[in-house]
Order: structure tokens, then C-alpha cells, then sequence
């Protein structure tokens, strides 16, 4: 298994890697959003990021990309312009995320310069219920009683107090992963044959063990639909299928989430979708200061979807090196580059780690 680890600009540095000799890429890149006032994070990768990434990939490689809710399109927009085939979105809930919500109220009395009066009780965000309307806004899991012995400003002007409780973000719940593939060298069948690129690893991807799973089969065993419901019944019985009970786990959906109540509440039965936890200190790796850590087991089943047995697995924008370590762990090659040396140099050590228990 090779791991080939390269700092600086990876515009430049992709310029050694041969063409169509990657078999995929997955990579957390800039979202564009100037992240804690980060320079490297001012805007998305340009057009030209990407051209490289197609070069690079082999026919039918699949390219699978982070962004931020606020500039996903332009991230889209631009790989689809460098010529990759936009497949889908995957979307990465969790329930963790804190709005950066500006309070219009407060806002109007600072810009008044009206002193605004504080008082012992909160009535703004409701206190969590077990069940609660299933609709959105109030009542989606919380009831109308606030909190209790918590400070909250009083609005100190009548304009203020129009527009009391109102604010200007919702609170950040995903992340949507862009789901690209260069073009194809003639047919599915033909491409995967000469490249091993093509296709994406569904059953190596399923979800769960998937207990009392049907889908309906003609009489040579083919499958005609997925899940079981009125409608497939109906075709299946003019076809004259059955139903056959399937002990294969679930087909992966464009949607994993965290495994929080929030989303679990929102999901219902949540065990169908894909689970994967944010990172964790220990899942991070000592001296990790890095600002956006994906988790490895997020990072290992993104790589697992979309890279053939043994491939080589590109990740331009490695920042501390998840995806390298998830691409040990799934037995896969890769090369990562990294321009910060401080992100380059933790990478590294994780690799090393993580190394170091595939020999011992």
C-alpha cells in the first residue's frame, strides 16, 4: 500500500501526478465562507483545481467533494465547468451545529444607542419535549414554556420590540458532499472492465443488516423494485414476482447522518441511513488543531463507495490527514497534498500512527 504525502499548492503539485492514474478523489476543500477569518478558506477551488482532478482521474472516477450549505452551488457549478458529470449530493446531517444568528432586536437598540434592561428569566428558545409537533418552527420537538433562570434582555425601544425573537441565520444541521464523475470511455460495462472506475461499491456500502428487507423478483430472480409498497405491489403481481426477503443491509442513500436525537427524531427510523459521529478528540489524534476534522469512519465509507479494490484514492485539500488515515485503514493507496505545513506536519504523524498499528 502506497502513501505518498506532498506539501504545497495543490495546483502545482497535482502537475507530477500522471494522467488518468487516480481512481478516485474525496476531499474536504475550501467552502469559500472565510472560516474563523481563515485566509485559505476566502473562496472556493477555482475551475482550474478541478481541470487537474479530471486530468488526473481515470475515465469513470468519481470525485466526491465537501462544501458548505452557503456555497455548494458555486463548488458544483465550478466542477461541472472543469467536466465532470454531477451525479448527486450527499448530505451530512448532524445535530451539533450552533446558529450565528445576529438578533434584530438587539440590533435596532444598539443602533438607537438605547440601554436594553436584563432580567432573570428567558423566553426565547422553549423548553425541549419529548414528542411535539412533527411541522417545522415551534412546536418541532419543543414546547412554548421558556427556560427558566436564564438572562435575557428586555427590548428597549418600541422598534425593538417588533422585532423581538427574529434574527438572521438558521442553525447549521449539514454539510452537502457534491457527487461527480468524469466522463465515461464508452459503456458502464466497458469502462469498469479497462479501468475499474465507473461504478460506485454498493454492497459494500449497505447499511445494516437490513431485517425484513423485501424486494420484488421476477420469475428469473430479477429484481424489478426496491422497497415494498402498494404501488410496486400492484406492477410486481402484473408480472407475476414475488417478494423475496433480503439479509443484505440497506442500499446507500445520498444522506448520512450523526446519530443525534435531533436528527434521530427528525429521521424516525433513523437506522436506515448511513451513521457516522463528528470527530472525536481521540479520532482527531494528538496536537490536532486543525478547525474543520472530518471523522474517519465518515471518511472510510466515502472512500469505500467510490474506489475499486486496491485504488488509488487523491485527496487535494488533505488538511490533517483524515482521509489518508481512512484510506490506510481501508487498504487503499493515496496521495494527499497539503499546503500548510503546520496541517501537513500532523498529517504526516497520523499516517505514522496509524502505520505503526497495521505492523505491530
Amino acid at each position: 500500500m502506497g502513501i505518498r504525502l506532498l506539501l504545497g499548492d495543490c495546483l502545482k503539485r497535482m502537475k507530477s501526478i500522471p494522467n488518468d492514474s487516480i481512481d478516485s478523489v474525496v476531499t474536504d476543500p475550501p467552502y469559500g465562507i472565510s472560516f474563523m477569518g481563515k485566509k485559505w478558506d476566502y473562496d472556493v477551488p477555482a475551475v482550474e483545481v478541478w481541470a487537474e482532478c479530471l486530468r488526473v482521474l481515470k475515465p469513470g472516477g468519481h470525485l466526491l467533494a465537501f462544501a458548505g450549505t452557503r456555497t455548494q452551488h458555486r463548488m458544483a457549478v465550478r466542477i461541472e465547468d472543469a467536466g465532470f458529470e454531477i451525479r448527486d449530493m450527499i448530505a451530512w446531517v448532524y445535530g451539533s451545529g450552533f446558529p450565528k444568528s445576529l438578533d434584530v432586536s438587539k440590533a435596532i437598540d444598539k443602533a438607537a444607542g438605547a440601554k436594553r434592561d436584563v432580567t432573570g428569566q428567558h423566553g426565547g428558545c422553549g423548553i425541549k419535549s419529548g414528542g411535539g409537533s412533527k411541522a417545522m418552527g415551534v412546536g418541532a420537538g419543543y414546547s412554548e414554556p421558556a427556560f427558566s433562570g436564564l438572562r435575557r434582555d428586555i427590548p428597549a425601544t418600541d422598534a425593538a420590540r417588533q422585532w423581538q425573537g427574529w434574527g438572521t441565520a438558521l442553525k447549521p444541521a449539514l454539510e452537502p458532499i457534491t457527487v461527480a464523475r468524469k466522463p465515461l470511455c464508452g459503456t458502464v460495462a466497458a469502462n469498469v472492465l479497462e479501468y475499474g472506475t465507473g461504478g460506485i461499491n454498493v454492497d459494500g456500502c449497505r447499511v445494516g443488516d437490513n431485517p425484513g428487507y423485501k424486494y420484488a423478483a421476477d420469475r428469473n430472480g430479477t429484481t424489478l423494485h426496491g422497497e415494498q409498497g402498494d404501488r410496486i405491489k400492484q406492477t410486481a403481481d402484473k408480472k407475476g414476482a414475488e417478494f423475496i426477503e433480503s439479509t443484505k443491509g440497506r442500499w446507500p442513500a445520498n444522506l448520512i447522518h450523526d446519530g443525534s436525537e435531533e436528527v434521530v427524531a427528525l429521521l424516525g427510523e433513523a437506522a436506515r441511513f448511513f451513521y457516522c459521529a463528528k470527530a472525536s478528540k481521540k479520532d482527531r489524534g494528538e496536537g490536532n488543531n486543525h478547525p474543520t476534522v472530518k471523522p474517519t469512519d465518515l471518511m472510510r465509507y466515502l472512500c469505500r463507495l467510490v474506489t475499486p479494490p486496491n485504488g488509488i484514492v487523491l485527496d487535494p485539500f488533505m488538511g490533517s490527514g483524515s482521509t489518508a488515515v481512512a484510506s490506510i485503514r481501508e487498504n487503499f493507496n493515496f496521495v494527499g497534498i497539503e499546503m500548510l505545513r503546520e496541517h501537513f506536519e500532523t498529517a504526516k504523524r497520523r499516517v505514522t500512527v496509524e502505520r505503526g498499528k497495521i505492523k505491530s
